[in-house]
């Protein structure tokens, strides 16, 4: 008997196809928005780890910090002082981090591969940031569920990823095209998933989601 295949954020079974394309087959859900690649085609741990090893992304490139700083100063401005935060997907080369704490925060990080510390479970959180990773999420479900959980009340979870397009131009989406990108958003899809934790979604821009926790 063939296994269900259900969406990996609302755990649907509606979904339909949405791009069939030598990197995998892609599937709309219905519910959520969500779309997302058939789990046959995951790469197993050690291959995905070596992907992420070719990362070369340092606290020493100033082009990089450039990058991280469109994300880090719209999301300071929704910040107190001296607030705690956790990087959640910190990478091979912790960076954000570090220009947080520049700004004045406390952070710890936490990634699967790099910088798996369960001690961060224990915390509590002001904010939780999270720069391109959602996309690598097999689970993203519990990912968020987790994340939320740590997350104080007032809390912000600010997350960068680049939404897809319209189906016609998807199979020609560059992003599709790395082999560790398996879930990819959309606006209907946050909207979903604030809904789901009743939460409050801000649209930054348009990599540039947060999500407030408890909104008063």
């Amino acid at each position: 008997m063939t296994k269900q295949v259900l969406c990996p954020l609302c755990h649907s079974d509606e979904h339909q196809l949405f791009c069939a394309h030598e990197t995998g087959e892609y599937r709309l859900c219905s519910h959520c928005q969500l779309v997302f690649v058939l789990p046959e085609s995951h790469l197993d741990a050690l291959e995905e780890k070596g992907r992420y090893d070719l990362h070369t992304n340092s606290p020493d490139d100033e082009g990089y910090r450039a990058y991280l700083k469109k994300f880090l100063d719209p999301v300071n401005q929704h910040l107190t002082p001296h607030s705690h935060g956790l990087d959640f997907g910190s990478g091979p080369g912790p960076t954000l981090s570090i220009m947080f704490e520049e700004a004045g925060h406390s952070m710890r990080i936490y990634d699967h591969f790099y910088a798996k510390d369960e001690g961060v479970w224990d915390e509590c959180y002001d904010f939780i940031t999270s720069t391109e990773v959602i996309e690598h999420l097999y689970t993203p479900s519990e990912v968020f569920m987790r994340l939320w959980k740590v997350l104080k009340e007032g809390g912000v979870l600010a997350l960068l990823t680049q939404p897809y397009p319209e189906q016609d131009s998807f199979e020609t989406w560059y992003y599709k095209n790395d082999p560790t990108h398996v879930c990819f958003f959309s606006e209907a899809t946050f909207t979903w998933l604030a809904s789901y934790l009743d939460a409050r979604l801000e649209i930054v821009k348009k990599d540039l989601f947060i999500l407030r926790k408890n909104p008063s």
